[in-house]
C-alpha cells in the first residue's frame, strides 16, 4: 500500500467508482465526494495528499476554490479533469495551480501515471525546489512588459501540444522560446530537433525532414532517418520556415492533416507524433499574397502565435540581459566587469538591429578585448562604431543594385558578429531580387511571357521554371487601343 490519501471529486458517478476502483487497486486510500463543499471540508481539515477534481460541480466550479486551496495549501498538488475540453480549460487549469490536466476521457494508466509522479514530486521538497531554481534558469531574461506579456503566453501553453509560431527579427531568441516551450512542457522526456530551412539547400529539404530509403537517390547509400523521425515523441522546431519550398510545403500540409508520412523513396506510411513548432522573420501574410506560402499550411502552423519584441522595444530589459551575459562570461573564465549607469544609458539608445544577439555580442567583445574593470558610455560607442552601426550616417538618393546589395550584406554579418549567418544567404539574396524583378518585368510586358524572357535574356523555360518556383502570378493583359 502506498499509505497515500487521494481526494476524488466528480459530479459522475459513474466515472467516480471507475477512479475509486483504479486508485484504490493501485493502492492508494480514496476519500470519493461528488460536490465542492465536501471536498473544501476535507482540504480545510488538511486531509489528502492529492487531489483529483472535475470542473463542472452541481454546487459550483472548481476553479472558483482552487486559488483559495493553493493558497491555503501550496504543497497539495491537483489533477483536474474536464470534458470542457477547450484551450481555455488549459489555460485555467494552469493558472488556477493545477499539477496537471487531463481532458475527458481519459485513460485511466495516464491518471495512475499523473497521480504517482504528483505524489512522488510532492514527497521531494528538495528536489521541488531543485525544479524551481531550473525554472528560473529559463533562458528567457526581462522583466519589461512586452517579456511578462511573452511568461503569460508561455505558461498557458506548456501542458499543451498546440503547434506554435514564434515570430520576430532575427536574433529576438526565438529558437530559444522553442526550446523553453521544450523543456518546461509535457513532452521534456522526449528530444527536442531543429532544423533550419534557411540552411538546407531546396532540394534536399525532403529528405531532411522525412529521411530517405537507401538509393532513392544519387548518393543515398544508405537509409537516413529524418528530423520527424528523430523528434518522433518530442518536439520538431521548424526555423525559418517561410524559406521552406512550396513542394516541401504541400508535403509538411499533408503529414499535419494525415499525422503520417512516407520516406523519400518509401511506400510504407510512417505514423508521427511530434509537437511542431515553427518561427520566421519573414512576414507570411505578405508571402501568402505574393504566392510563396502556402495559406492552408499558415493556418495550420499559427494556431497560437508568439511575436518575440526587438530589442529596441524592450530596453529597460538591456541591464538585466547585460548581467546574465556576463555571468555566462565568468563562468567561461572571464574576468568580473561592472557597467555604468552611463554605459546603460548608451546602450538603451541605441537601435539594436541585430537585436539580442548583438547586444550579447558586444558583451563578449568587452569581456575579451578590454582590460577595464567598469565599462563607461565610451566604449561602448566605440564598439558600436567599430561594427558600423553607431553614428553612421545612410546613403540618401539613387542607390545602385550593387550598393543596396553591399549595405544588406554588411547588415546582415554585423547583426551575427563574431559568428557568421545561417546557411542559405545566397539563395535567400537572390529570391529577394529575383522575384520582383521578373514580376516587373512580367507586368510591363502585359503577362506576355515570351517578350518577358527576351527582355530579360532567359531562355522561355527558364522564365516558366522560375514562376513555378516562385509562384508569381501571370496576368495577360490586351492592349490599350
Amino acid at each position: 500500500m502506498s499509505g497515500h490519501t487521494v481526494l476524488l471529486a466528480d459530479d459522475d458517478s459513474a466515472i467516480r467508482m471507475v477512479l475509486n476502483q483504479a486508485l484504490t487497486r493501485a493502492g492508494y486510500e480514496v476519500r470519493p465526494t461528488g460536490n465542492l463543499s465536501t471536498m473544501w471540508n476535507w482540504v480545510q481539515r488538511g486531509e489528502g495528499d492529492l487531489l483529483v477534481t472535475d470542473v463542472a460541480m452541481p454546487d459550483g466550479n472548481a476553479f472558483d476554490v482552487l486559488p483559495k486551496i493553493k493558497k491555503m495549501r501550496p504543497d497539495l498538488p491537483i489533477i483536474v479533469m474536464s470534458a470542457q475540453n477547450t484551450f481555455m480549460t488549459a489555460i485555467r487549469a494552469s493558472e488556477a495551480g493545477a499539477y496537471e490536466y487531463l481532458p475527458k476521457p481519459f485513460d485511466i494508466n495516464e491518471v495512475l501515471a499523473v497521480a504517482s509522479r504528483a505524489l512522488s514530486e510532492a514527497a521531494r521538497p528538495a528536489e521541488k525546489d531543485d525544479a524551481a531554481a531550473e525554472q528560473e534558469k529559463m533562458p528567457l531574461v526581462g522583466r519589461s512588459a512586452a517579456m511578462q506579456d511573452i511568461y503569460r503566453a508561455l505558461a498557458r501553453l506548456m501542458q499543451s501540444d498546440l503547434s506554435v509560431m514564434i515570430s520576430g527579427e532575427s536574433g529576438t531568441g526565438k529558437e530559444l522560446v522553442a526550446k523553453a516551450l521544450h523543456q518546461f512542457g509535457k513532452r521534456r522526456n522526449g528530444p527536442f530537433v531543429a532544423i533550419n530551412m534557411a540552411a538546407i539547400p531546396r532540394d534536399l529539404i525532403e529528405a531532411e525532414l522525412f529521411g530517405h530509403e537507401k538509393g532513392a537517390f544519387t548518393g543515398a547509400s544508405a537509409r537516413f532517418s529524418g528530423r520527424f523521425e528523430q523528434a518522433e515523441g518530442g518536439t520538431l522546431f521548424l526555423d525559418e520556415i517561410g524559406d521552406m519550398p512550396m513542394d516541401a510545403q504541400t508535403r509538411l500540409l499533408r503529414v499535419l492533416q494525415e499525422g503520417e508520412y512516407t520516406m523519400v523513396g518509401g511506400r510504407t506510411p510512417i505514423r508521427t507524433n511530434v509537437r511542431i513548432i515553427a518561427a520566421t522573420h519573414r512576414d507570411l501574410s505578405q508571402m501568402i499574397r505574393q504566392g510563396l506560402f502556402r495559406e492552408d499550411l499558415y493556418y495550420r502552423l499559427n494556431v497560437v502565435p508568439i511575436r518575440l519584441p526587438p530589442l529596441r522595444e524592450r530596453t529597460d530589459d538591456i541591464p538585466d540581459l547585460v548581467k546574465h551575459f556576463l555571468t555566462a562570461e565568468q563562468a567561461a573564465g572571464a574576468p568580473a566587469k561592472a557597467f555604468s549607469v552611463e554605459a546603460f544609458r548608451a546602450m538603451q539608445a541605441y537601435s539594436w538591429p541585430g537585436n539580442v544577439r548583438e547586444l550579447e555580442n558586444l558583451v563578449r567583445r568587452l569581456c575579451a578585448l578590454h582590460a577595464e574593470d567598469v565599462i563607461g558610455p565610451e566604449l561602448i560607442q566605440y564598439e558600436l562604431a567599430s561594427v558600423g552601426r553607431a553614428d553612421v550616417p545612410l546613403p540618401t538618393g539613387t542607390i545602385d543594385i550593387q550598393s543596396a546589395v553591399e549595405q544588406h550584406v554588411t547588415r546582415l554579418l554585423h547583426a551575427h558578429d563574431p559568428d557568421l549567418p545561417p546557411g542559405g544567404v545566397y539563395h535567400e539574396i537572390i529570391d529577394q531580387v529575383e522575384i520582383p524583378l521578373i514580376s516587373m518585368i512580367l507586368n510591363a510586358c502585359r503577362g506576355n511571357q515570351i517578350r518577358a524572357a527576351e527582355v530579360l535574356g532567359l531562355n522561355r523555360n527558364t522564365l516558366r521554371k522560375k514562376i513555378r518556383t516562385h509562384q508569381i502570378e501571370v496576368v495577360r493583359q490586351s492592349r490599350k487601343p
